[in-house]
């Protein structure tokens, strides 16, 4: 069985599907519709930069949904169609939603409009220069938590990403986050590693980002995915709609719990993973997390050509 991944935000890059863009008039009319629903040149700044403004998350989060929907187009576009390809999706982060795009749960215009104002409604949250995200490597989950509850100090701190084995991020206060690293070296953490994001995510900070994000998704149409989709939340499968949009917005302030859905899709019977769009982040944990996968890493048309002749 495969199983089709899509990268969250830190995979962004400046050039980042401009390949695509130049070889698939699947892909060029993928990043035309975002731009056209978005009212912006997204598609401009992401293959042409400059990289402050990509790295914004109201910016980020809809162009990395893009890069992976236009993989997924330029694939249909040559016959493949994705329930032919995968028997599952996931996707980190804000991932999810490139997933459900792919699977046919949103459609690519409600997607990016969803990731815009998730975008928004997260930096809004929290003032810039409160909030910090930190790395913690050579620490399991338990020991990190543990970590996070005693950096809190009467602040927010909790861990946000369980992203493979010695990879976990937390989340919370700046000052809260810096007493983190520290507690972290005294626990024998290899290295604590503040994170260059805009707020702190997937932490109670982001709870008015949830709330805003609860009415958005509450309207939004949403159909079953076409392939069982992995939650962050829960590191399960889930195919029914509404169980869908309350998760999507208890992902805001929720753990991600990537190694857990890595975990399950190996336990289901995944043997092959696909990851599908900017950067090769999710491959590197993936084989970190269970070395038995085979894993696969879509970006560019030279990987696209590969995919095809090798994996189908």
């Amino acid at each position: 069985m495969r199983a089709f991944i899509f990268p969250g935000q830190g995979s962004q890059h400046v050039g980042m599907g401009q390949g695509l863009a130049g070889t698939y008039p699947a892909a060029r009319a993928v990043f035309e519709e975002v731009d056209s629903v978005l009212g912006q040149n997204l598609s401009k700044l992401m293959f042409e930069g400059p990289a402050e403004e990509l790295i914004l998350t109201e910016n980020s989060q809809p162009a990395l949904l893009a890069v992976s929907i236009a993989i997924i187009r330029t694939l249909e576009a040559k016959g493949f169609m994705l329930p032919d390809l995968a028997d599952y999706v996931a996707g980190h982060s804000l991932g999810e939603y490139s997933a459900l795009t792919a699977a046919g749960s949103l459609t690519l215009s409600n997607a990016a409009t969803l990731l815009k104002k998730r975008g928004q409604a997260m930096q809004r949250a929290v003032p810039v220069g409160e909030g910090a995200m930190a790395a913690l490597l050579g620490l399991d989950f338990e020991v990190a938590r543990e970590v996070a509850e005693e950096a809190a100090e009467g602040q927010i701190c909790t861990v946000a990403n369980d992203n493979a084995p010695g990879q976990v991020v937390v989340s919370g206060h700046k000052g809260a986050v810096i007493r983190a690293i520290e507690i972290a070296k005294e626990k024998g953490a290899r290295r604590g590693l503040l994170l260059p994001v805009s707020a702190p995510f997937h932490c109670p900070l982001m709870e008015q980002a949830a709330e805003e994000m609860g009415k958005a998704l509450a309207v939004v149409d949403l159909r079953a995915p076409a392939m069982p989709v992995i939650s962050n939340v829960t590191a399960c499968p889930v195919t029914d709609v509404e169980e869908i949009r309350h998760l999507l917005v208890q992902q805001i302030t929720g753990v991600v719990r990537w190694r857990e859905s890595i975990l399950r899709l190996s336990e289901i019977g995944v043997i092959q993973l696909v990851e599908c769009g900017a950067g090769k982040v999710l491959s590197g944990l993936g084989r970190r997390i269970d070395p038995s996968l085979g894993i696969t890493n879509i970006e560019s048309p030279d990987d696209m050509d590969y995919f095809i002749k090798n994996h189908i």
